[in-house]
């Protein structure tokens, strides 16, 4: 008998879209031997250079103009993107998605970015007999994410549930999974052993990440840190940003035994496990895998848009606090050393709110496919 096919398609517009195709792809195959997935950044298939130049343009966007970033998407926020748009993408960008589709032969497509989504919504008005279920892998039910032929939408909460209700779609069409992640967040590991690995003590530790998207530039939040650093562990993970480790490492402050700068990891899970407290952008998918772990966070410079309504759900959650101030840097190493039973609470009751749907992704995908 010939395998299930399902293709999952995003954009590299931030590493979030695709972190999530991935932990979904990881979940569904876990789940049966009779699955067969493929992932693909869409666009980056097809046009590679000019991809990697949008992501450019769209990074220093965000980082450089991020008011003009956000009246952008809150001018968009309760529309989907028009024909125009939709043609103009479909023409510049995602011409050869029909043959890639016909070549893979799927049963089924999931979208964890808008434009794919978009771009199969249009080949099925034209004829493509294909279902089409889309993840929403933020806190907020951005117009652009909706289009009239999506079957299914998997989003992360209730309230993004009523949004996309109030924008027209049909409630059956919804489906309240939480935002998949990868296997790695759902486990837990040896304290003891992750610290053996990276050198790590046994005390109080925050981990810090968020240098690919200019976290790193703020030597104001990073001096206060480090302020902490006789009593408190720090882990600062730096990602690709090579050039902003290099700058730590030189910096007096962080040559010390209690301070950790790491550069690429695929081993955040872990991080996160001998970790207290999370510092971090506020992106859906890091969110999310901040929650499976049960870790509290502190959100730094939240980018006008879906960061700042990823923000404002989990400051309403009890789960984040933005940093409006060093002083609430001051405030959490001081929880850290003098309340620890009651982070320990709040570590729990974060976990079980993770815990809480009755069913993810990867389950609402087998049943569909049963």
């Amino acid at each position: 008998m010939r395998k299930k096919r399902i293709l999952l398609l995003s954009e590299g517009f931030g590493a979030g879209h695709t972190r999530a195709a991935h932990a979904l792809a990881m979940l569904l195959k876990q789940n049966s031997s009779e699955i067969q997935t493929r992932v693909m950044e869409l666009g980056a298939f097809q046009h590679p250079m000019v991809s990697s130049w949008i992501f450019t343009a769209y990074k220093k966007t965000v980082t450089s103009q991020p008011k003009l970033w956000g009246m952008l998407y809150r001018s968009q926020r309760q529309k989907s993107l028009n024909r125009f748009a939709k043609l103009a993408l479909h023409r510049l960008f995602y011409s050869q998605t029909q043959e890639i589709i016909e070549r893979f032969r799927p049963d089924l497509i999931v979208c964890t970015h808008p434009f794919p989504a978009v771009i199969v919504s249009r080949l099925k008005r034209a004829g493509l007999e294909m279902p089409l279920f889309t993840v929403i892998t933020d806190y907020d039910g951005h117009g652009a994410w909706i289009d009239g032929q999506v079957d299914k939408y998997f989003v992360s909460t209730n309230e993004v549930k009523e949004q996309l209700i109030q924008k027209g779609v049909p409630l059956q069409r919804i489906e309240v999974t939480g935002i998949p992640v990868h296997p790695g967040f759902l486990r837990q590991y040896s304290k003891d052993e992750i610290r053996e690995q990276y050198g790590l003590r046994a005390m109080p530790t925050v981990l810090m990440m968020g240098g690919g998207w200019g976290m790193l530039k703020n030597d104001d939040l990073l001096g206060r840190l480090a302020e902490w650093r006789e009593h408190v562990q720090l882990i600062i993970v730096c990602g690709s940003n090579e050039k902003a480790r290099q700058r730590l490492l030189e910096g007096p402050a962080f040559r010390h035994p209690n301070v950790h700068v790491l550069g690429f990891t695929q081993e955040i899970d872990k991080l996160m496990d001998v970790s207290d407290l999370l510092i971090t952008k506020p992106g859906g998918i890091t969110c999310t895998e901040g929650m499976a772990k049960g870790l509290p966070m502190l959100f730094y410079n939240p980018i006008p848009g879906q960061e700042e309504e990823n923000c404002q759900y989990f400051t309403e959650q009890g789960i984040g606090q933005e940093i409006t101030s060093l002083d609430t840097i001051d405030q959490w190493m001081e929880v850290l050393l003098t309340n620890y039973p009651e982070l320990a609470r709040r570590r729990r009751s974060i976990q079980h709110r993770f815990m809480s749907n009755p069913v993810d992704c990867s389950q609402a995908i087998m049943q569909y496919l049963q």
